[in-house]
């Protein structure tokens, strides 16, 4: 272990917001008068605003030079981002995004490429996209991928609507309108079905960490239209009777859908389709070493599935002819667009680069170094006071996550989880997360070490949570009014939920305090 840490201070100025900043007759730039010719040409630019469009009075903008603009915002992401800590995020794969990704990502042939532009023009981003297609056809052994989803819910949400489309075809939708998952698997697979109107059948865990066979055919029957599922789970639990499950799921007459959002610690260790499922979902922005955002932002879930399902994809599809690529949109038993376009380009770019650099060697030891580093912080975070590990009894390792409870800590010193999430800032180190709704472990958290992080950041890590363990013991008052060392002190969460405080812009902040 490293020795005590030490705390951390991160930048604090007293900003004001940038409304209240400037001063009359201040400017960012100055432009010079119109060209004699362009004049002529418009005339009175006024004149081309409606006159229902016109001010009638000129904007309340702050008026400031452009540095101090710059200063501004400068010191403002200082206070928010500097702190540049260790973010151990279970759940999320918070991996390294190699900056030559980032810079291919830029290049002008990338970012000024429309989506609408004809084929020919195209060939390369084309050529990119199917050929990511096809690096996830072999991790997965699915038969056709496609990447219109902008993140993990939209990609279940597909595999809902396609396990619609395709029991409608049978004739068996109005029968089969119940989905199976499990309470542990993530939240997006039970509220996409319920959003596809099926009805859901969450299956809880026993003592082994995971739902037993018996709770599955107890919930089969032939309202079964297919079962949404993670393994491993949230709390890093594999079920090892899997095989077992898409057996007796297709045996009822149900799909298979894995959620492959856990899937940082078995890359190259097992293929959805050899375990039984007929379609899966990988998150580009999470797995695959592109930056991590949510639907809408930077973002794609790509979604696969064996030929029986294909039909029913999306379009456009990106399939190559001889050596031309094109967009298929010819797709009869198409459910039809979840999303504008075919996906977001840039990501698949950053995790095709990923995957090429990494190669089949790398991304087999990428998952090995993520479960060997979890069980080295296992080790060591159950030799502190306070810590236990969710399903004790389970004793098969974890694989690149473990779910973790303060439960005896709180019990012990009235610390809670969230004190001590505050308290971890003090020392550089990002909160760390505690775990998806419903809380089945009390006072949860959840890391996930991954590839990136050595030993010696690792150790930091724990050595962190050791220290504000002995806090909480010795000097619980310490660690409930934390953090102390932020540019924001503790929030009052209350203050947030109460409307004569909220504001959300400028002019309804003035309202509330005129």
């Amino acid at each position: 272990m490293t020795t005590i840490p030490k705390e951390y201070h991160a930048p604090v100025w007293n900003e004001p917001v940038i409304m209240e900043m400037g001063h009359p007759g201040r400017r960012g730039l100055l432009f010079g008068a119109a060209e004699e010719a362009v004049s002529k040409e418009v005339s009175n630019p006024m004149a081309l605003v409606p006159e229902g469009m016109r001010r009638t009075t000129p904007p309340a903008l702050p008026e400031m030079t452009e540095p101090e603009v710059l200063y501004h915002y400068l010191r403002l992401s200082q206070q928010t981002l500097g702190m540049m800590g260790m973010s151990i995020f279970g759940t999320c794969t918070m991996k390294y995004n190699p900056q030559i990704n980032e810079s291919l990502a830029w290049m002008p042939e990338v970012t000024q490429v429309h989506p609408l532009q004809h084929e020919d023009t195209i060939q390369g981003a084309l050529q990119i996209v199917h050929s990511m297609d096809l690096a996830l056809r072999e991790l997965s052994g699915m038969d056709q991928f496609i990447f219109q989803a902008g993140g993990g819910a939209e990609a279940a949400y597909i595999n809902t609507v396609v396990t619609r489309a395709y029991h409608a075809s049978r004739g068996e939708l109005k029968q089969r309108d119940e989905i199976i998952t499990t309470i542990q698997t993530h939240p997006s697979s039970a509220a996409t079905a319920a959003a596809a109107g099926f009805k859901v059948i969450t299956l809880m865990l026993d003592e082994k960490g995971y739902p037993s066979l018996d709770s599955l055919k107890a919930a089969l029957s032939d309202r079964t239209a297919g079962l949404m599922v993670n393994n491993p789970d949230d709390m890093g639990v594999y079920n090892p009777e899997i095989k077992e499950w898409t057996r007796l799921v297709h045996e009822a007459g149900g799909l298979c859908f894995y959620d492959h959002a856990n899937f940082n610690g078995v890359m190259s260790k097992l293929r959805a389709s050899e375990l039984g499922f007929d379609a899966c979902m990988f998150m580009l922005h999470k797995t695959f070493g592109a930056p991590k955002s949510g639907v809408g932002g930077p973002a794609v879930g790509a979604y696969g599935c064996t030929d029986k399902l294909a039909p029913f994809l999306p379009s456009p599809i990106v399939a190559k002819t001889g050596d031309r690529y094109h967009l298929d949109h010819d797709g009869p038993q198409s459910v039809g667009k979840i999303r504008e376009f075919w996906g977001n380009f840039q990501v698949i770019l950053k995790a095709y680069a990923w995957i090429r650099a990494m190669g089949a060697d790398g991304i087999a030891q990428a998952a090995d170094i993520s479960v060997l580093g979890n069980n080295y912080m296992e080790k060591g975070l159950l030799a502190i006071k306070g810590v236990t590990r969710s399903h004790p009894e389970a004793t098969s390792p974890r694989l690149e996550m473990t779910r973790y409870s303060l439960e005896k800590l709180h019990e012990d010193t009235g610390v809670d989880v969230h004190d001590f999430l505050n308290r971890m800032t003090d020392f550089g180190i990002d909160a760390m997360w505690t775990s998806h709704e419903p809380w089945l472990v009390p006072e949860p958290f959840t890391p996930e070490a991954g590839e990136m992080y050595g030993k010696e950041a690792l150790d930091r890590w724990i050595s962190v949570i050791s220290k504000i363990s002995d806090e909480a013991y010795n000097e619980p008052e310490k660690v409930k009014t934390s953090p102390h060392n932020q540019a924001i002190h503790r929030l009052k969460h209350g203050d947030t939920d109460n409307p004569k405080l909220r504001a959300m812009t400028w002019r309804a902040y003035k309202k509330k305090r005129e």
